[in-house]
């Protein structure tokens, strides 16, 4: 089998472990090692050696296939996201083939209990022509006394002549189903094959490529139904189940989901010594409004002094954390982490590379998550109670509107080195967004 040589190697030339996407090279074990080092080379996209290159890469862009767009159900690079699919749902591709695994596992319990039905019903129809061969030899015996009954001996022989043709017809029918069911069992190993190897692979690009065909359900028998002698065997709609799947798969997801979240739930209490001075903190450290009057309050290095922001006394270096808040009756609000180093004086420039990561809302409509540049949102419905979920080692903050149980925005493929602290701020009043912001919110 011919194997990709290092692009790097010298004299003798060792054999290629990995491609990266990025680089656009072929690396043997030990010019991979800075991959696996170096801070910005760990974000490279690494493949099989072996594998189409033209599969990983934009087309029209030459950029790294990184996102997947749920709305068109593709995947893109950072240019597309930017450009062609801008206002689509986007996701890291890690993240969408994280989701589907657990799909394409159900999908393969599936397939071999089909392969299970289907090797029952070759059983089922050899039984029935061993039964109706047996019942065809007790007639043959009874016609050897069709002497004392003379006078229909003719309507006797049309009669059996016909019944002889229908049994042959049933057999040859019974045969081609048999043959079929055996060609589908076939295919179905196959498919279970190949769903055994994606619920363990690592190629996440691949898995989203070929995911379209695996869900496809299987062709089933052409026959309806095999009749032998007076005896029928219908055919069962397996693909009933497939069906039901595809209809309820969604709801599953978004309800692992959401029960994943709320495993990893934290109490959250909003800091006083970082609040702005025209905050209001009330409830015990759970809400928090906008007052008109400026309170005289002693400063510090922790105190917000321009922006009406303010953390939460807990600060979070691992693992994973989730809390909700309600911003029912608001127009404007910012939420999300921040770092425990940000800048907290004079106007704050909120975007990841600043240490924020946080979607807000201004005017009653417009949603944003900030970044450079802003990048607009559009849930699907209003949300009253929003869900901040972050999965530190894997750099991921995601917002859900919990009602609804669907994804706002994720900001994916971050690094944190530092303690993250949740990050509220009600905004101004603007004569009508005088609602608190609820933190910790229960329906």
């Amino acid at each position: 089998m011919s194997f990709v040589l290092c692009d790097f190697c010298d004299d003798i030339k060792m054999k290629a472990l990995k491609m990266c996407l990025v680089c656009q090279s072929s690396y043997c074990e030990t010019h991979l090692e800075p991959h696996h080092r170096v801070a910005h080379l760990k974000k490279h996209k690494l493949i099989d050696p072996g594998a189409n290159l033209e599969d990983y890469i934009c087309q029209k862009h030459e950029k790294p296939l990184e996102l997947f767009c749920r709305d068109d159900q593709t995947c893109v690079c950072l240019l597309c996201a930017m450009k062609d699919h801008k206002n689509h749902n986007t996701v890291a591709v890690e993240e969408e083939s994280g989701e589907r695994k657990p799909q394409l596992m159900k999908m393969q319990t599936e397939v071999r209990q089909m392969i299970q039905n289907r090797m029952k019903r070759i059983q089922d129809i050899r039984h029935l022509k061993e039964e109706k061969n047996v019942k065809k030899e007790k007639a043959d015996s009874t016609e050897l006394f069709s002497d004392l009954m003379r006078s229909i001996e003719r309507c006797q022989s049309e009669l059996l002549e016909m019944m002889e043709q229908k049994q042959k017809a049933a057999e040859k029918q019974a045969e081609e189903l048999i043959k079929e069911l055996e060609q589908e069992i076939t295919e179905l190993k196959r498919r279970d094959t190949e769903l055994e190897q994606l619920s363990h692979t690592e190629d996440h690009l691949h898995l989203l490529q070929i995911y379209p065909s695996l869900i496809r359900p299987p062709c089933t028998s052409s026959c309806a139904e095999i009749s032998i002698s007076d005896t029928q065997l219908s055919v069962e709609p397996l693909r009933k189940a497939l069906i039901q799947l595809q209809e309820t798969l969604d709801e599953k997801l978004r309800k692992s989901v959401e029960k994943t979240m709320q495993k990893y739930a934290v109490d959250v209490t909003l800091d006083p010594d970082t609040a702005h001075p025209n905050l209001i903190l009330f409830d015990h450290g759970k809400q928090v409004r906008y007052g008109d009057i400026k309170l005289k309050l002693t400063d510090n290095p922790k105190r917000f002094d321009y922006c009406p922001c303010v953390l939460a006394k807990e600060g979070f270096s691992s693992g994973r954390f989730y809390f909700e808040v309600q911003v029912k009756g608001k127009t404007d609000w910012d939420l999300g982490v921040a770092r425990e180093s940000i800048n907290r004086k004079g106007i704050i420039t909120a975007i990841p590379e600043a240490g924020y990561w946080i979607v807000i809302l201004r005017n009653e409509n417009q949603y944003l998550a900030c970044a450079s540049p802003p990048f607009p949102l559009f849930p699907k419905v209003k949300p009253q109670v929003v869900g901040v979920f972050v999965n530190y080692e894997e750099g991921l903050i995601s917002f859900h509107d919990v009602e609804s149980r669907s994804l706002i925005h994720s900001f994916t493929g971050q690094s944190f080195t530092e303690k993250l602290f949740p990050y509220f701020s009600p905004y101004d009043n603007k004569g009508r967004n005088e609602a608190p912001l609820v933190i910790g919110y229960n329906k």
